[in-house]
């Protein structure tokens, strides 16, 4: 708490020299405080570009080194990986998420495979980039299901960990599915796959580029 007033409080003597900024700075950030999105397209040697993102594109996956190689060398600790899936592998419930061959889980193998663990990853955990309705659960009567939404979540989790995801990430905001997923992860002997949720989500349009560029932004309908 600052206390005093003018003249006896001088707030300008702190802010002098770069040494004294140093001490007395609330935050500091550097590379180590970072996740490094990386958005991935099907194909070979593609990089595409993201309209809502200038500067920042897809890759495919033979494509990944020079992204990841980057990274490393500035000393960022992990990336995250978010899939655009192509439509005609998109349905009502998001079936591809748990498809062993989908875009996520062959990066994670080229990526483990080529840096072991030089570098950690993080996975998106929900169903938006897999439903042909681009909403993050399974959908009846106009509503998201909660409880049966978990349950594919549930097995999106597992099949993470196994391919060596170290960081899963729910982003579905599906009530009680953090607890669940621990279980189940505990369960499956991954006691050591950590958990980062996306704790909330708002009606902001920082949300809307990442719908844009895992593609299902477009999808959605109704209230978003």
């Amino acid at each position: 708490m600052i206390t005093g007033k003018y003249p006896e409080l001088r707030l300008r003597r702190n802010r002098k020299y770069s040494w004294a900024r140093k001490l007395i700075q609330e935050n500091t950030l550097s590379p180590s405080d970072f996740i490094l999105p990386i958005f991935l397209i099907d194909g070979s040697n593609k990089k595409e570009s993201i309209s809502s993102m200038p500067g920042v594109y897809r890759y495919t996956i033979n494509r990944l080194s020079q992204i990841v190689d980057r990274a490393i060398k500035n000393g960022i600790p992990m990336v995250a990986l978010f899939p655009k899936t192509k439509n005609n592998l998109k349905n009502e419930i998001g079936s591809e998420s748990l498809n062993e061959n989908n875009l996520v889980c062959r990066a994670i193998i080229e990526i483990k495979k080529r840096y072991k663990n030089q570098i950690g990853i993080m996975c998106d955990v929900a169903l938006d980039p897999y439903t042909s309705h681009g909403h993050d659960g399974l959908i009846k009567n106009n509503y998201v299901q909660n409880d049966e939404t978990i349950k594919i979540l549930i097995k999106q989790s597992l099949l993470q960990a196994k391919m060596g995801c170290d960081v899963i990430a729910p982003s579905d905001m599906m009530d009680g599915r953090i607890g669940k997923i621990r279980k189940a992860l505990d369960k499956s002997n991954y006691q050591n796959v950590q958990i980062l949720s996306y704790a909330a989500k708002y009606a902001s349009s920082f949300y809307g580029p990442f719908r844009d560029a895992v593609g299902s932004k477009g999808s959605l309908k109704g209230d978003k």
